[in-house]
C-alpha cells in the first residue's frame, strides 16, 4: 500500500492521550481514581457496541447515538480540522492549527490526484484496450447474428457508460473540497458502472482476444 503508517499511528496516540490527560486532570483536580474512571466511562460508553461492528446494524445504531459515520474519505478530510481537533493537536503540541489546515490541504489534493489518474486510466484502457477488442470479437460474428447472441447490446453498452463517464468526470468543480466530494459521490458510481458493463463483455468475449490479463490468469497461469 501506499499510505504511510505514521499519520494513523499518531491519531492513536493522540486520542490515546489526550484521554489520559483528561482522566488524569480530574484525578489531580481531587477526584478519587474510581470516580475519575466511572465519569469517563460515563461520558463516553455511548461509543461502545459489542455487536458486529461490520454489520448493517452499527451505522444505524451509530446514527441513534449521535455518532459521526464518515466513511468517505472526503468526509473524514472535511472533519480534519475542526475546531476540536485543532485545539487537540496545538495542546498536545503536535500540529499548529496552520499546520492542521495544510495537512487537510494535502489529503484533499492527494485523494484527487489519486483518483483522477484512476478514471483518466480507466478511460485510456477502455478506449484503447476494451472497445477495440469488443469490435473484435464482435466481427467474428458477422452475418451470424444468433451466435453473437447479446454481444452487440452488451458491448454497445461499454461505449455508452464511457460517455458518461466522460461527461460527468469533465464537470467536475476545481475547489478542493468541492472537486474531492464530487468524485467521491458522482464520478466513481459511473466508473463502477463501467467496471461492470466490461466484466459482463469479458464473460463472453475471446480470452485471446481480451487485451487485459484476467485474475483467473494472474491467479492459477504458474499452473499450465
Amino acid at each position: 500500500s501506499s499510505q504511510n503508517c505514521c499519520l494513523p499511528i499518531m491519531v492513536c496516540n493522540a486520542v490515546m492521550s489526550a484521554g489520559m490527560a483528561h482522566l488524569a486532570g480530574l484525578v489531580e483536580g481531587g477526584m478519587s481514581h474510581r470516580d475519575a474512571v466511572a465519569q469517563v466511562f460515563k461520558e463516553n460508553k455511548h461509543v461502545i457496541f459489542t455487536g458486529n461492528g461490520y454489520s448493517a446494524e452499527w451505522p444505524v445504531e451509530a446514527a441513534k447515538r449521535g455518532l459521526p459515520n464518515l466513511n468517505t474519505t472526503p468526509k473524514a478530510v472535511a472533519n480534519w480540522n475542526t475546531e476540536k481537533n485543532k485545539q487537540l493537536f496545538e495542546t498536545l503540541k503536535i500540529y499548529t492549527a496552520e499546520e492542521t489546515e495544510a495537512r487537510q490541504e494535502v489529503m484533499y489534493e492527494n485523494y484527487i490526484s489519486c483518483l483522477c489518474c484512476e478514471v483518466e486510466t480507466m478511460i485510456q484502457m477502455t478506449e484503447k484496450g476494451i472497445l477495440p477488442a469488443c469490435a473484435q470479437d464482435l466481427d467474428r460474428f458477422k452475418g451470424m447474428d444468433k451466435l453473437a447472441g447479446s454481444r452487440k447490446t452488451t458491448y454497445e453498452a461499454i461505449a455508452d457508460q464511457l460517455e458518461k463517464l466522460k461527461a460527468v468526470y469533465l464537470a467536475k468543480p476545481t475547489a478542493l473540497a468541492d472537486e474531492a466530494t464530487y468524485l467521491c459521490d458522482k464520478v466513481k458510481p459511473e466508473m463502477v458502472a463501467l467496471r461492470a458493463a466490461v466484466d459482463k463483455a469479458e464473460t463472453m468475449m475471446d480470452s485471446k482476444v481480451y487485451p487485459y490479463p484476467t485474475y483467473e490468469s494472474m491467479i492459477y497461469s504458474h499452473h499450465f
